[in-house]
C-alpha cells in the first residue's frame, strides 16, 4: 500500500515541478528542460528529479545551475500545492535519455538514406 502512495506522490511532484519551472521560474538561463521522472523514497523524505535539457554542453550546465540555485523557491511551492507534512528534498539529475534516442534515430535516419 505504501508503493502505491509513494508512486502517486512522486506523479504528483513530477506535475507540479514541470509546471512550476515551465511557467514559474523567470531565470533567463533556464532553457528547453523536461521533467522525465521522479523516484521517491520510501518515506517521502528525498525525491529524485531526472530533468532532460536540450542544447549545448553550456546551456545545460547553465540550465542545471539555474534550477539549483532555485531549489528552495521550487520546495517552497512544491510544499504549497501538494499538502504533504513534511515536503521531500529534491535531488536533480541529469537524463540523457531523450538525447539519446535522437541519436539512434538520427543514425536509423541515415543508414536509410544510405540504402535508398
Amino acid at each position: 500500500m505504501a508503493k502505491i502512495r509513494v508512486g502517486r506522490v512522486g506523479e504528483q511532484i513530477k506535475k507540479e515541478i514541470s509546471q512550476l519551472i515551465q511557467y514559474e521560474l523567470k531565470d533567463p538561463r533556464v532553457g528547453f528542460i523536461t521533467v522525465t521522472g521522479v523516484e521517491a523514497s520510501g518515506d517521502l523524505s528525498q525525491a529524485v528529479i531526472y530533468l532532460s535539457v536540450l542544447g549545448t554542453e553550456e546551456q545545460v550546465s547553465e540550465t542545471f545551475a539555474a534550477v539549483e540555485k532555485a531549489k528552495g523557491f521550487l520546495r517552497t511551492e512544491v510544499g504549497k500545492r501538494i499538502r504533504l507534512r513534511h515536503v521531500p528534498e529534491l535531488i536533480f539529475k541529469a537524463d540523457h535519455s531523450i538525447a539519446y534516442g535522437s541519436k539512434i534515430e538520427k543514425m536509423l535516419h541515415d543508414l536509410r538514406a544510405t540504402q535508398e
